[in-house]
């Protein structure tokens, strides 16, 4: 290593960062909004009313809904409602004697004429509530592992590239770094790089065990994908046992219906799981043939306080009430690739370490921030002596301003787009993430076409405008406005409001200090002045 090893870690540690930067924080901000992927759902679905019955009364509303709807269907799936979402969600499977061919041209509907179909349902009464169709908070889960327009399987094999850029830009900093944790309580504002370079380290240190965390949990997270030659040497011919077996899955439920019984109350067998699992919650059911005299029912267990990813379900027999069967015990490599799973997701986590993850990933997004702009920075002078910009620097700069200050605008205008967009609008969630795109298609434009400093502060601008302004929409196209929230106690979604008014506030700041700012002068142009003052004064 011709410039030693730290210098060459640097070197890695500049590369690796910079080329999936852009991409990375497009990964870490909207894996930071995942977190509270339930509350945002919530807030693009303001026709859901809040539940207020226990979680049995809601099971037992949503199976006499499904005996209406779907008295036919060979299984009925129910997720109940919590705390973080009030909604009520139930799908049931047709059987194939009853499922019509589509006509010629006409693509088949996923609901009523269908193999499957889906309800969400008001939990206090077991009635089917017309919401606006959205992905709300999914939208941002799915984008942080398979991006958008493409294949599914190509973009998680880009996010996983990413994801292994960043954990060897995570290690070569550290290295690169050797007085990393005295730095860390170094801060010089107004020095120009310096000062970027002392950001940068602050927050890259503030939460390096959680950067270094989520960068290799998410990589466990899809390693099957990424390292599947074991299975296929193992499983050549069935893969699927693999899984069945590994994962710790129960056994599918095979054969037809047989006679027709009537089931116990489901409030009975709900209370066998609690006392099975010693007082745990229940997330869902799924009822398999019902209204057979052979009906079984899988009741899985809520997340709740476990780290795991993996949790327990139990089959009864839904007429006389016998456990059947339990998920199997899982060994210890499953178990461990679930906690990493659970640790990746924070599902376990309570609104406190919840508000953790997410300042954390905030965080986050500022280290890979400030790691692109200080590349510029650095590379700026340099060409300052030349006369002109280069290609390098000023592609590097349209690509930090549309990245930095333009997905702001598109995180903004997603919420946007779930108000205004019409209700019965075809694809409308398909709709919302187009405007998503387009809004930071037209940032990237802007930023392309003049990537200079008060383009900077006008996107910080207009992001901070579009955040602050989100509540005042949220007034005029909706009952549940911030008043009226918070005089019902309802901080999800009042938190929500609240949210979007700190973001806007924070962004409106950054514009500012970005429309005001001075770059520090060189210390030739500092000697070159004193010598003029001094040629003035004599």
């Amino acid at each position: 290593m011709k410039n030693g090893f730290r210098q060459s870690m640097a070197w890695l540690h500049t590369w690796t960062g910079l080329l999936v930067g852009w991409l990375l924080l497009l990964i870490f901000m909207a894996g930071t909004a995942s977190y509270y992927r339930e509350e945002i759902s919530r807030w693009m679905r303001p026709e859901l009313p809040r539940s207020t019955v226990s979680a049995d009364q809601a099971a037992a509303n949503a199976l006499a809904f499904l005996q209406h709807k779907a008295p036919q269907a060979e299984s009925w799936n129910v997720s109940l409602p919590d705390t973080r979402n009030p909604a009520m969600r139930t799908f049931w499977r047709n059987p194939e004697s009853m499922v019509k061919p589509p006509a010629e041209g006409e693509k088949r509907r996923r609901r009523g004429g269908g193999r499957f179909g889906d309800a969400t349902l008001d939990a206090n009464t077991g009635q089917e509530v017309s919401a606006r169709e959205t992905r709300g908070g999914d939208f941002f889960y799915r984008l942080h592992f398979d991006l958008h327009y493409i294949p599914v399987i190509w973009a998680r094999y880009i996010v996983g590239f990413c994801a292994m850029f960043m954990l060897v830009a995570i290690i070569s900093g550290v290295i690169t770094h050797k007085k990393i944790f005295k730095d860390f309580f170094t801060f010089r504002p107004q020095k120009g790089l310096r000062s970027w370079l002392d950001f940068h380290n602050v927050s890259a240190v503030m939460a390096l065990p959680y950067h270094a965390m989520i960068t290799y949990t998410g990589i466990v997270t899809l390693m099957l994908l990424y390292l599947p030659w074991g299975v296929k040497v193992a499983y050549p011919n069935d893969e699927d046992a693999f899984f069945s077996e590994a994962f710790a899955r129960m056994a599918e439920v095979e054969g037809p219906a047989q006679g027709r019984a009537a089931p116990l109350p489901i409030q009975q067998l709900l209370d066998s799981a609690r006392m099975h699992w010693n007082g745990a919650e229940v997330a869902g059911f799924v009822m398999h043939r019902p209204g057979a005299a052979n009906a079984v029912i899988d009741i899985q267990q809520r997340d709740g306080k476990r780290l795991t990813i993996d949790t327990p379900s139990l089959r009864y027999d839904a007429v006389t009430g016998e456990l059947l069967d339990t998920s199997p015990g899982a060994g210890a490599a499953t178990r461990t690739r679930g906690v990493m799973y659970g640790l990746h997701l924070a599902r376990f986590a309570d609104w406190e370490l919840r508000a953790l993850f997410f300042i954390s990933g905030l965080i986050g997004c500022l280290m890979v921030a400030s790691g692109v702009v200080l590349w510029a920075v650095k590379e700026r002078p340099k060409h300052a002596k030349s006369g002109r910009t280069g290609f390098g620097l000023r592609l590097v700069d349209a690509l930090n301003i549309g990245a930095v200050a333009g997905l702001p605008i598109a995180f903004a205008a997603y919420f946007w787009g779930n108000r205004l967009l019409p209700l019965q609008m075809a694809e409308r969630p398909a709709a919302e993430a187009n405007v998503f795109f387009w809004a930071w298609g037209a940032a990237l434009l802007a930023a392309f076409i003049w990537p200079k400093r008060m383009m900077w502060a006008w996107q910080l601008y207009l992001g901070a405008a579009l955040f602050a302004l989100i509540p005042l929409l949220n007034a005029l196209t909706t009952p549940i406005n911030l008043g009226a929230t918070i005089a019902a106690g309802d901080w999800v979604l009042a938190g929500f409001d609240l949210c979007m008014l700190a973001f806007g506030a924070m962004l409106a700041y950054c514009g500012w200090r970005m429309q005001h700012w001075q770059p520090p002068l060189s210390a030739a142009e500092k000697k070159r002045r004193q010598q003029a003052a001094a040629e003035a004064s004599a």
